[in-house]
């Protein structure tokens, strides 16, 4: 069986049992209807999953892999805040007339700075080093930028990845200030392992161990009952990630590179409401 879905489980559960809840306070997410949004929520959540034994994807319900894999490449291949490069509508809440989502995600790691060795942006210096100098300690993007909070749209959830290499394989931390654990768990969890393994690749290592810290975990109100009936399903086996092997560029890398063998998962749970 999936070893995501079991970490998946035993995280509902615990935000379920043990969560606090912030019913009865005044909060900043609503519903369409202009309901207030409230959660459970746990503090400080870590999951780890060793992308070496397999690819952390839900069976319980699909995960869109070629949907996941157009954003982040629109976020750190095409560096874009603007909705016009991506091929969904995921974004399209946060966008402007023109398309921009602000000085956001891409944009972010877009922007050029200056290191002894050159100029480099985010994305291209993590590649350099990986490549140069896999040893380094210092191998991390932030996106977090408080000179340029005001000017995002939506300020980033998934803001920050450090990168490690032990031997031969890449590990990396994923830190999110915040997740709706329902729509974009296993949505980030699949985006950054798949992110791993093309910068394993395009740098001769092996993709390792992926770890997701988030600071605030949280099942919304009405997800509850769309989570307890995720939890009576049984987990069924992981599928395999393919990648095309003769990619060796990370920005060569398209949604066609990747393919799912063996992937049987659960029925979409549909209509899912999402707080904004």
């Amino acid at each position: 069986m999936s070893y995501a879905d079991l970490i998946f489980i035993d995280m509902c559960k615990d935000i379920l049992e043990n969560g606090y809840s912030d019913e009865g306070t005044e909060v900043r997410p609503r519903w369409d209807d202009g309901t207030p949004a409230h959660t459970k929520k746990k503090f400080g959540v870590v999951n780890r999953y060793d992308l070496s034994k397999e690819f952390p994807i839900l069976t319980l319900r699909p995960t869109n892999l070629r949907a996941a894999i157009d954003e982040i490449l629109w976020i750190w291949q095409k560096k874009s805040n603007n909705i016009k490069d991506l091929n969904s509508h995921i974004w399209d809440a946060w966008a402007d007339e023109n398309g921009s989502i602000g000085k956001a995600y891409g944009y972010q790691l877009g922007i050029k700075h200056k290191y002894k060795e050159g100029e480099f942006d985010q994305v291209d210096r993590v590649l350099y080093d990986l490549k140069h100098n896999p040893s380094s300690r210092r191998i991390m993007t932030n996106i977090y930028n408080h000179a340029d909070l005001h000017a995002m749209n939506l300020y980033p959830c998934a803001y920050s990845m450090t990168f490690n290499v032990t031997g031969k394989r890449l590990n990396a931390i994923l830190n999110q200030r915040s997740q709706d654990v329902l729509v974009a768990n296993n949505w980030n969890v699949v985006q950054y392992a798949v992110l791993v393994h093309m910068f394993a690749q395009v740098s001769g290592l092996e993709a390792g161990e992926l770890v997701h810290v988030i600071a605030d975990a949280h099942i919304y109100d009405r997800h509850e009952p769309l989570v307890k009936e995720l939890l009576t399903r049984e987990p069924r086996p992981a599928p395999k990630l393919v990648i095309n092997p003769d990619v060796k560029d990370f920005y060569d890398f398209k949604v066609s590179d990747f393919v799912l063998e063996g992937y049987d998962p659960w029925p979409q749970i549909k209509n899912i409401p999402v707080a904004v």
